[in-house]
């Protein structure tokens, strides 16, 4: 069976003949034209564009009407083995040449049939993994479900040859790094339209980290290189730290570039080599520019970095922005991950806002500690805190505190960045210190998303979370650890921290708050989806005082490499009023 996708079909040059064509140059004048109707399914129209070599020598200068002819036999046999590769291995073809008209009018008409269905599929596993109850055990699972072309489906050559090389990845990104393909037949029975299918792939044996082999390097050692991955030598290896590995080295600022791949020889499986290339970033960074967001409105911004501050990898940061509703700037210093995987960092910020009648000015320093492993991680953080509260027509208050955190993360999901299936719980607590605050306090949050994909056109997500501060009265408490929601992130429908505490004309924060929101996404291609939800949330000062306020619309969903990108119109059913909403990457 020939399988000739558009990528990969032979491109013919105009001015040379099909092969085996042999004709003398014409005149313009004696030179014969004609040109192609194809008549068949929209789906395959484009296949038969691209295979057929009639429909690609449309425009030979020195066309005859004997390599017309020749052509037309010749486009039968190209069209039938051009829709077979997409399950089609019984279509009616037919080529029709009318020279009444000028030009000639040749009418390719395919008749598809009834497709190829799979029939039969035997997936065998030889090899370690086979008998390995549970790494192996696991790749192979993995490797079923994702399979492209189960029992039912209609046979495709494209998704044939898709589905072994997933196969075969999936394996080899467990710890049996060097899996290969060893044989595969598809066996097509024209007269009963099915497909039996077979594979069969060697799982090699299992390999663990070795060294990691770092080169491109200049300012910087290999050892920080090698602390920001979280597998050590002895551990087995697995494809997707490894990719978490390059992201991390990636989204670090010390490097432009970074490739990472392991050396999958079996005879080196008890020790192998993880070899990281990777390109030095320049050290320093300027930046700025304007930006609108539908939260805040119009920003100017710039920000400032230098990588390397110090000689020893320590980055400093600084920022300012200036917004319509808020305007701030921060410094900060982050340390390079240890040896044990954890980045300290330290800083300090100052930021002010006006929004919904309510004046803030808030100043902070702070330290953090926070652990590289992105699946499971631990923060651990205390800050000094700051701040005054002026509501239009309410009372002005003060309050500063010393702030003693901890947050837990578990992330659960197939993609950090864009997830499409799984979920994420996001757990903090800390406290205020007594005598270092103005009163002593406790301060709790709880966050969770999930992402469910339904089939290949649908899917879900949802998020539900809430946080509390006890032992105080709002007034006593940093307005930045209160509460208040509404806005592109949060509950739409309602202008951004629009939800809160009435205080005199103003909106203060609170020292409670819920969110959630459900949300159902109708893709139209692997890109593009139009999705509809549902968000309610409010913050408040008082359990007794529980109200959620509701909002729901519709939006335009586009996956991108930073994150989903969402477009939202949405109905505030309390606000009463009509808002749109924008926003890029997860929501937290």
């Amino acid at each position: 069976m020939l399988a000739c996708a558009a990528t990969s079909c032979p491109v013919f040059a105009d001015q040379q003949p099909p092969a085996g064509a042999a004709v003398a140059p014409a005149h313009d004048s004696d030179a014969v034209r004609y040109r192609v109707v194809i008549d068949a399914p929209r789906e395959v129209v484009e296949l038969l564009r691209q295979s057929v070599g009639l429909v690609r020598w449309q425009s030979y200068a020195d066309m005859t009407d004997e390599l017309i002819d020749r052509l037309a036999r010749e486009a039968v046999g190209e069209a039938r083995e051009a829709v077979s590769t997409v399950g089609y291995f019984t279509p009616d073809v037919d080529v029709a040449v009318d020279r009444s008209t000028t030009p000639i009018t040749v009418t390719l008409s395919v008749t598809l049939g009834a497709p190829t269905r799979i029939h039969d599929l035997q997936i065998a596993i030889t090899g370690p993994a086979e008998r390995d109850d549970a790494q192996g055990a696991a790749a192979i699972a993995k490797l079923r479900r994702d399979w492209g072309l189960p029992q039912g489906a209609i046979f495709d050559q494209t998704t044939w040859d898709r589905a072994k090389a997933r196969a075969v990845q999936t394996l080899a990104a467990s710890p049996y790094a060097a899996a290969e393909l060893t044989s595969s037949e598809a066996r097509i029975d024209p007269e009963t339209r099915e497909a039996d299918l077979a594979v069969a792939i060697a799982s090699g044996p299992p390999f663990r980290i070795g060294d990691i082999d770092v080169t491109g390097l200049k300012r910087y050692s290999a050892d920080l290189v090698r602390n920001f991955s979280t597998q050590k030598r002895g551990d087995l290896y697995s494809g997707a730290e490894l990719d978490q590995f390059v992201r991390r080295l990636n989204g670090s600022g010390y490097f432009a570039s970074v490739q990472a791949v392991i050396d999958a020889n079996p005879a080196n499986a008890d020790d192998a080599t993880i070899r990281a290339a990777v390109i030095e970033a320049p050290r320093k960074k300027l930046e700025g520019g304007v930006g609108f967001s539908t939260d805040t409105r119009f920003r100017v911004y710039a920000s400032y970095r230098d990588v390397d501050v110090d000689g020893h990898a320590t980055q400093f940061y600084a920022d300012g922005r200036v917004e319509t509703d808020q305007q701030g700037a921060s410094l900060r210093f982050v340390r390079p991950p240890n040896a044990r995987g954890w980045v300290d960092s330290a800083g300090t910020r100052y930021l002010q806002t006006d929004l919904n009648n309510l004046r803030t000015q808030s100043i902070g320093a702070s330290v953090r500690r926070a652990s590289i492993e992105d699946r499971d991680q631990w923060q651990f953080g205390a800050a000094f805190l700051d701040d005054r509260q002026e509501p239009e027509g309410g009372e002005d208050s003060t309050a500063h505190a010393l702030y003693i955190d901890v947050e837990r993360i578990w992330r659960r999901v197939d993609d950090l960045v864009a997830p499409t299936t799984g979920w994420i719980l996001d757990l903090q607590a800390g406290v205020g210190v007594p005598g270092a605050s103005t009163r002593a306090f406790g301060r709790t949050i709880a966050r969770f998303a999930a992402w469910y994909p339904y089939d290949a056109d649908w899917s879900f997500s949802g998020k539900l979370e809430g946080g509390a501060v006890f032992g105080a009265s709002r007034q006593e408490v940093p307005a930045t650890l209160l509460f208040r929601t509404g806005g592109d992130t949060t509950v739409r429908g309602y202008a951004y921290e629009s939800l809160g505490v009435a205080d005199g004309l103003a909106t203060v924060p609170g020292r409670y708050y819920v969110v959630s929101s459900v949300e159902a996404t109708r893709w139209i291609n692997a890109t593009w989806g139009i999705a509809v939800f549902v968000d309610a949330g409010n913050a408040f000062d008082s359990l007794d005082d529980f109200k959620l306020a509701m909002g729901y619309g519709v939006g335009a969903r586009v996956r991108t490499p930073i994150g989903p990108f969402r477009f939202d119109v949405a109905y505030g059913q309390d606000s009463k009023q009509v808002r749109v909403h924008f926003s890029v990457g997860l929501a937290f």
